[in-house]
């Protein structure tokens, strides 16, 4: 069964190449991009399954017991078609692609002066063998550095200008992980290609290793009552755990500055850094505040760019800016 699938999506990658992306390359004399574009087509299959495997698995889940209820769903609607941006591989396919070129001119330079720069294979020899225990390293060290990127986001006033936006959800859902302006998605892109480029992540493993990610962050955004278990949960995020990190207040007993619940994989990343909440309740989600104008939930895609660039703006101009109506939340989430 397995071998018949995959036999299946290798043929219809070879056919959008042949029949629908190679003419016009060569037409346009680039001919020399046809492996790239190989690439970008099994991403974008793979995206297509991942968002039609998320709707067919969540959707339901969140029909069937739903933390919120609402009669209106318009407010969701942008979300899809952020999610739709997203998943196709649009961004981080093209940064991997742009960047991979650049780090291997870097590689090359230095081999020609003797620096030889060191591999995570080096490190770790088995990782040559055993490719399992590869994927799962590079999962683990990308993870960390999401962690990180993520964290960032909430801390560096610039960038929690444009990271409000996904924030600004107040109907959270599936769909709501990918809600984020253009020019984060391409700042997290360049982040996670260019730590997948460092310890040496090869291009067929960035794919699966972008896909477990985003399938994980889908789960972890579902509008479901549910429960990993008392062990599940402290090893997977889930969607009670993620849900105080999106909270329309902050958890009471502590005082985040920044939110809690960074993690995106591993909660144990949170436990390590002091930024874990692991409250039973399912609060309401949104922004209290902040560089968004209020109706922001409400906006549509190319409103929300706009204010996030206003925000964006405000944040490394404030004088300048003044007039943008910049409202800084220093308790931002």
């Amino acid at each position: 069964m397995i071998d018949t699938l995959t036999e299946a999506f290798v043929f219809l990658q070879g056919w959008l190449l042949e029949h629908v992306v190679q003419p016009p390359l060569l037409a346009l004399g680039m001919g020399s991009h046809l492996e790239m574009a190989f690439d970008g087509i099994q991403f974008f299959l793979a995206g297509v399954l991942q968002i039609g495997f998320a709707y067919l698995l969540l959707r339901p889940l969140e029909a069937w017991r739903p933390v919120e209820v609402w009669p209106d769903r318009r407010a969701v609607r942008v979300d899809v078609l952020y999610s739709l941006l997203d998943r196709l591989g649009i961004v981080p396919l093209a940064v991997f692609a742009l960047l991979a070129p650049l780090f291997a001119f870097i590689d090359g330079w230095l081999r020609l002066h003797d620096i030889i720069p060191p591999q995570l294979e080096d490190l770790i020899p088995a990782l040559d063998t055993r490719p399992l225990l590869a994927f799962l390293v590079y999962l683990l060290l990308l993870d960390f550095a999401e962690y990180w990127r993520h964290r960032l986001s909430h801390i560096l006033r610039w960038w929690w200008a444009l990271h409000a936006i996904h924030h600004s959800q107040r109907r959270m859902t599936l769909w709501t992980d990918s809600r984020n302006h253009l020019l984060e998605d391409l700042i997290g892109g360049f982040w996670f290609a260019s730590i997948a480029l460092l310890i040496g992540v090869p291009p067929g493993q960035f794919i699966g290793l972008l896909l477990v990610v985003k399938t994980v962050e889908n789960l972890a955004h579902v509008n479901a009552r549910l429960s990993f278990g008392r062990l599940g949960e402290r090893l997977l995020v889930s969607p009670r755990y993620h849900r105080w990190h999106h909270a329309l207040h902050l958890p009471p007993g502590r005082q985040y500055r920044h939110g809690c619940n960074f993690a995106v994989l591993l909660p144990v990343w949170d436990q390590l850094f002091g930024t874990q909440y692991r409250g039973q309740e399912l609060p309401p989600c949104g922004l209290a505040g902040g560089p968004l104008p209020p109706e922001a939930e409400r906006s549509g895609f190319w409103r929300q760019q706009w204010e996030g660039l206003q925000a964006f703006a405000a944040a490394l101009w404030p004088r300048s800016s003044a007039a943008v109506g910049h409202r800084e939340d220093s308790h931002a989430r």
